[in-house]
């Protein structure tokens, strides 16, 4: 019965003991105790006549695994200042609900990684409302917001710029930054949304949740739009993966009475952003309309909207604000592995068949020595005798030992499928390589045809 209630009943209960992957405080602390660490204090115990505690943790590469306490006063303290270097650029962590008592673990390994990055400041906001329910926190998300403000506006005095500002705000965390930028008139360098909130926000006007106006850049990575994800675009550049849904290995490596269940594909978003920091590989978003036709292949490159450079999750982070002029909501597709670093290569299968009488079916296998069989199956209509399909394989095209067919259809559909022609190539592919094609052969019911592939990579 769990699942029939509605999100807005099911969140505070779920979040209350594991959102964000949080850790509970007390304990064994891999963190000494000269390094600032999260408030522990649980919503009770906040002072009376205070709702709103806020504290910020300044990690910068002389301290990345361990950070110090930084407030407006530090910023005349001499021994902040030696840390603090407002000519570098400022990034802000602004983590979403948490219950309190308990720590968001993931904003270390992401301070850490934005470090490994770049060169700056990481200043992570730790904030705890002396409400849990969300549907509070998602009306009074604002008074967050103006606390960080007030921090920036001390940090603009002291040198900093507001173009040196990057917001980084997780689920509800997100529109805390959007409320940041809109207070600044959008003048902050650069907003990033990991999976902002969706629960409360979807219906709210653009003043009152994160969009393209709140800073010079908005970007955001939507990874659990059905749930705890907002479904509509809000950045200049939203980036969907695996079309914002369900992501790989959270459905069927963990059990679905887990937390972790719940909150894998909320997750995702930032544990994907993490490996684009990191710069474990190239992680491209597609410009298309609908995640049906970007599988479809209805949208296999970026020179209309893009000039033929498509975005890039985290290029910005390395080499400032390339795309120019900025689009307006732009929404981006794109397939990824099912853990880190969750690179994948997007393969375009075409298939030209002889008219069928009857539907069909066919699995299409790619093989690789090493790695698992990436499957994909097709269904074939009497309508149609041109197919395309994208598929996210883990190595390039040029590794592909061998591609396999299968007539998979049921056991009525006993026809011969007949094959004009299938083509293989990879999509934003470095290599030079024309598609591969193969000519005409057929396959019967329950049959399977294979082609073996020698296309070795340029660099061997």
């Amino acid at each position: 019965m769990l699942w029939m209630w509605s999100v807005h009943s099911i969140l505070p209960a779920i979040l209350m003991f594991c959102m964000y992957s949080t850790v509970r405080a007390g304990g064994n602390e891999s963190s000494t105790s000269s390094c600032a660490d999260f408030n522990s204090t649980f919503w009770k115990d906040i002072p009376h006549g205070a709702k709103l505690q806020v504290q910020y943790l300044l990690f910068t590469r002389s301290n990345a695994e361990c950070p110090s306490y930084f407030s407006t006063e530090s910023l005349s303290d001499p021994g902040q200042q030696s840390l603090f270097n407002s000519s570098l650029p400022t990034k802000v962590i602004i983590h979403g609900y948490r219950a309190p008592g308990t720590k968001p673990s993931w904003v270390s390994p992401l301070a850490q990684a934005l470090l490994r990055s770049a060169d700056s400041n990481v200043l992570a906001v730790d904030w705890v409302y002396r409400s849990f329910m969300y549907s509070v926190l998602a009306e009074e998300y604002k008074e967050v917001a103006l606390h960080v403000s007030a921090l920036i506006k001390e940090l603009k005095e002291h040198g900093s710029s507001l173009k040196s500002i990057h917001l980084i705000g997780m689920s509800l965390g997100a529109h805390v930054a959007g409320f940041i930028g809109t207070l600044f008139e959008g003048k902050v360098g650069r907003i990033t949304g990991l999976d902002p909130a969706g629960p409360s926000f979807k219906g709210h006007d653009r003043y009152n949740r994160l969009d393209p106006t709140d800073a010079l850049f908005v970007e955001a990575i939507h990874s659990d739009t059905d749930v705890f994800g907002i479904s509509i675009p809000v950045g200049h550049v939203s980036f969907f993966l695996n079309g914002g849904k369900d992501q790989p290995g959270c459905t069927h490596s963990l059990s679905p009475l887990s937390l972790g269940y719940v909150v894998c594909d909320h997750m995702r978003a930032i544990h994907v952003y993490i490996s684009a920091l990191n710069g474990s590989c190239r992680l491209w978003g597609f410009p298309c309309p609908t995640y049906k036709e970007f599988l479809n292949g209805q949208c296999l490159d970026c020179k209309k909207t893009f000039n033929g450079t498509c975005p890039e999750i985290g290029l910005q982070q390395r080499s400032g604000i390339i795309i120019d002029p900025l689009p307006q909501e732009e929404k981006l597709f794109l397939l990824t592995t099912n853990a880190a670093p969750f690179c994948t290569h997007h393969i375009l299968l075409e298939l030209q068949v002889w008219p069928l009488s009857k539907s069909a079916e066919v699995q299409v296998t790619l093989s690789h020595q090493g790695h698992p069989d990436t499957k994909e199956t097709i269904k074939l209509y009497t309508k149609n005798s041109m197919y395309k399909q994208v598929m996210a394989h883990p190595v390039s095209l040029c590794e592909v030992n061998s591609i396999h067919l299968k007539n998979t259809g049921a056991w009525y559909q006993k026809d011969e499928i007949h094959f004009m022609s299938l083509c293989i190539s990879e999509l934003l592919s470095s290599s030079k390589d024309t598609p591969l094609c193969v000519g005409s052969f057929n396959l019967m019911k329950g049959s399977l045809w294979s082609h073996e592939l020698v296309r070795p990579c340029e660099s061997q």
